[in-house]
């Protein structure tokens, strides 16, 4: 009822609806273009109820400072030397700084190099001081000294957020041009404009409704970036299949107000429901602990749901100023082309196209069988950035440095001391521990103990070094914090929370395709190929990054592992997009199927109406998300790869091959769904069908 009064409003008013949509695209441009650079969410990849959180938080209140060295400056000249106090004196004068750390005049100490040429100065944030301004202004103040390069956690923050925001500048520059261009080549004329002013509505738009958002909780930048590629990607493909289906419609003879209510009535409501899909399972992300996934899932929501609103209230306004200027396309008759003659040769020998397509895509898929996860931190910043720079040194020249320590946060009275360096000497015994100094009575309630090690967070032997120490037994309770701990807790969030997010995807997407189709079977099917799809892009990940077989040609540091967060991202990206994708096809199959045909000759020629579009659209979105490898950082090069693989290979494969074979192998049993079902879905099921039959899918003559 709704898309019909839009279409309704669109033909009898289209410039007031044109104007409003200028004058709204500048008042969501001056809110929403200023949203980079002005998310920061603290902590964005730590489960907030997590141990390592509790024990970061306690100390943080027992003595007003971090719980670890936020800063650390790599100094490049002898202790003895006036810079060396020089750079102490600027740290402390910073009002964020509580405590500066500076080596011992004379003696050993892990914190000058065995040359002597170097040193570390380490300098700990007030609790509640401002990371970001902290690191701004300390950078301003050390400007000028060549001698200092500034780095550690506080400044690796700061710096990934700058990066994913002159990353995010860099891709708008690539992608406009690029999607503009492959626009022309596929809509041809005039209309190649549609999808370049939905998108760039669709972008700015969510940017405005993620700085509502983020005046309130807290976004991670890196939902900017999803933005980006998944807005301009969304709003294309529908503004792709809205323009497809307008031009189906002149093409038999309609006049331009018919032709507007018939593309809302038909590829308008099946792009409501397709942002529907991608909007749930980026939904499903939401329930994660982590700011970061939350962040990402609020991101892909929002910009699904404003790309599907653009299209659907603007698009049809547009269609009706430029009328027959968008050009006419007369639909081809049943049962030729060549997308047609594939579904027919797929179904010859369906069988065995199925059991060949499904073993490919395992075997592509068979990488991930080793998948290993890692984290985030300096290692994952370019070679040009300083946090980078000092992180590389300390593991270079610093070689009793421990650069994540564990932190254990003691719930204990004053008079605990004996009982605690008894327990601390206990962890010095523990294999792979270098020093446990002894513990410090930070006020009433809480000791801390500092457990060394040397290594980055992210190597198993420091997770099992954690995993060992919150194994002992504790005379008190005891909360293990620091880098590491803090890892393998976001790790432990996101298995405990799968589950939910898992369950929670499946019944959306069944319940989207039932509406849809009115079938339970198409659901499960579509499940088990978006699954399959999903091993196939992990299974690349992991050759290309884990494997260390790309690094070359998109320059960057070979990774430990994927990382987690980022893959879980992926997963909603794939699934909602292969959805996506599957409600177009298989809404044309359906509208055949219930005007007569079989199920065969309905599969032939829902792939023969939709071969091309999706094909299309799939190489338009993988340009946009690809967009992501563009980034400096391997966990945005990981999205955007994936991304554009998981797309291509569900259009090239999945729907070309896969889906016919199972579709014919199923036969009748591809509608099937419980009576009780049946009729429901009678009274509330969608589907791109018009009320009237329409000529394209009338039965083939014999």
């Amino acid at each position: 009822m709704m898309l019909k009064r839009l279409a309704s409003l669109a033909c009898s008013r289209p410039g007031r609806m044109t104007a409003l949509g200028a004058v709204l695209f500048v008042v969501v441009g001056g809110i929403g273009g200023p949203a980079p650079g002005s998310f920061g969410a603290s902590n964005a990849f730590d489960d907030p109820v997590s141990q390592s959180t509790r024990a970061r938080e306690q100390i943080e209140r027992a003595t007003g400072e971090a719980a670890s060295a936020g800063v650390i400056a790599l100094v490049r000249a002898p202790r003895s030397s006036m810079v060396v106090e020089g750079v102490a004196r600027t740290l402390r004068a910073d009002p964020g700084i509580a405590r500066v750390a500076v080596p011992p005049p004379s003696g050993p100490s892990p914190a000058v190099s065995a040359d002597g040429r170097q040193l570390l100065v380490a300098a700990t944030l007030r609790a509640g001081a401002s990371d970001t301004d902290v690191v701004k202004r300390l950078q301003k103040a050390l400007a000028g000294d060549h001698a200092v390069t500034l780095g550690g956690d506080a400044v690796a923050g700061q710096q990934v957020g700058n990066q994913a925001t002159s990353d995010l500048a860099i891709a708008e520059l690539i992608v406009f041009p690029l999607l503009a261009l492959l626009s022309l080549l596929v809509f041809r004329g005039v209309a190649a404009l549609l999808p370049v002013a939905i998108g760039g509505f669709s972008v700015l738009g969510a940017f405005a409704v993620l700085r509502a958002i983020n005046s309130v909780l807290s976004l991670s930048p890196f939902a900017l970036n999803l933005v980006i590629g998944l807005g301009l990607g969304l709003a294309i493909d529908y503004s792709l299949f809205c323009v497809s289906r307008f031009r189906e419609e002149l093409g038999r003879g309609a006049d331009v107000p018919d032709a507007v209510r018939t593309t809302m009535q038909t590829a308008g409501r099946t792009v409501v429901f397709s942002a529907v899909t991608v909007a749930a399972a980026m939904a499903c992300l939401t329930v994660f602990p982590q700011r970061f996934l939350v962040s990402m899932g609020l991101g892909g929501l929002v910009v699904a749901l404003v790309a599907a609103a653009s299209t659907v209230v603007f698009l049809p306004a547009l269609f009706m100023l430029m009328g027959g200027r968008l050009g006419k396309v007369a639909p081809g008759p049943e049962g030729s082309g060549r997308w047609y003659r594939l579904a027919r040769a797929v179904m010859h020998r369906p069988g065995i196209v199925a059991a060949l397509t499904a073993a490919g895509l395992l075997l592509v898929a068979t990488p991930a069988l080793g998948i290993r996860w890692s984290g985030i931190d300096a290692s994952l910043l370019p070679t040009s950035n300083s946090a980078r720079t000092v992180s590389d040194a300390i593991a270079r020249d610093f070689p009793r440095v421990d650069s994540s320590p564990a932190i254990l946060a003691v719930t204990a009275p004053a008079t605990a001391g004996p009982t605690l360096h008894t327990y601390a000497a206990r962890l010095q015994r523990i294999s792979g521990v270098q020093h446990v100094p002894a513990p410090r009575n930070l006020n009433a309630g809480t000791w801390e103990i500092d457990v060394n090690e040397r290594g980055t967070p992210i190597p198993q032997q420091s997770q099992n070094l954690v995993n060992a120490i919150r194994g002992q037994p504790k005379p008190y309770p005891v909360a293990v914090g620091g880098a590491t701990a803090e890892l393998i807790d976001q790790h432990a969030a996101t298995t405990r929370t799968l589950p939910v997010a898992i369950g929670l995807l499946v019944a959306l997407t069944v319940a989207v395709l039932w509406l849809m189709t009115g079938s339970v079977v198409l659901p499960i099917k579509a499940l088990l190929m978006n699954l399959l799809t999903t091993a196939a892009t992990a299974g690349i990940l992991v050759l290309l990054f884990q494997d260390d077989n790309l690094t070359g040609p998109l320059g960057f540091t070979k990774p430990q592992g994927l990382e987690q967060t980022d893959f879980l991202v992926l997963v909603a990206i794939v699934f909602g997009l292969s959805t996506d994708y599957g409600v177009f096809l298989l809404t044309r199959i359906k509208e055949a199927h219930d005007h007569g045909l079989s199920n065969e000759d309905a599969v032939a020629v829902g792939l023969q109406r939709t071969g091309a579009i999706v094909t299309a659209a799939a190489i338009l979105l993988a340009v946009a998300l690809g967009a992501f490898a563009t980034s400096q950082l391997v966990f945005l090069k990981e999205l955007g790869v994936g991304a554009a693989a998981a797309v291509l290979i569900d259009a090239f494969i999945v729907r070309a091959l896969l889906v016919p074979a199972l579709m014919l192998l199923l036969g009748n049993a591809n509608w099937w769904s419980p009576r009780l079902l049946a009729r429901l879905h009678e009274r509330v099921g969608v589907t791109e069908s018009t009320s009237r039959r329409r000529r394209d899918s009338r039965p083939p003559r014999p």
